[in-house]
């Protein structure tokens, strides 16, 4: 009996030998970003290109509609290969302006690159600081509270954003 009590007693001792605290801390990184003014400029900058870039494929489309009105009005004038070259160059046009859209807009697309032109070094900055908050505070982990991916509950004692906005000289 004594010695299955030191055996797990010794078990005990080395399972807690082996497991350590972990510090955690939950930091909001949107709400950070949101209150750098660097940020708030390329965020506007980026809406400005984008808005232009937009009316520039808006225009394109109602040169669109404009041919396709037009073809409306005149189609009882004219012969099959006419209304078919008419067809045709108005499916061209679409596809030319689809493929604008997708160049200034898609995945790819120009705005994205804009995008991680201007913010990306701003992004960098912020998790620069985080890292250095986490080894400055002996932090283990620290959880962004914007990207819900798998956080569904934090207490604010957790909740670093405050201080790691004021590191930043946002407060």
């Amino acid at each position: 009996m004594i010695k299955r009590i030191l055996i797990l007693a010794g078990i005990v001792f080395t399972f807690s030998l082996s497991i350590s605290a972990q510090r955690i801390a939950i930091i909001d990184v949107n709400s950070i970003l949101e209150d750098m003014s660097e940020y708030k400029i390329a965020q506007t900058e980026i809406d400005k290109i984008a808005s232009v870039w937009r009316q520039e494929v808006g225009v394109e489309y109602d040169k669109i509609k404009s041919m396709y009105n037009k073809y409306q009005a005149e189609q009882v004038l004219l012969s099959d290969d006419a209304k078919a070259a008419k067809e045709n160059e108005i499916m061209d046009a679409e596809a030319k302006v689809r493929e604008l859209q997708k160049q200034k807009f898609g995945p790819d697309g120009d705005l994205f690159k804009k995008r991680q032109e201007m913010v990306q070094p701003i992004q960098e900055k912020v998790f620069s600081a985080i890292e250095e908050y986490a080894s400055d505070r002996g932090y283990d982990i620290i959880f962004d509270r914007s990207s819900t991916a798998g956080i569904l509950f934090t207490s604010d004692d957790y909740d670093k954003t405050d201080e790691l906005k004021r590191k930043l000289g946002l407060k």
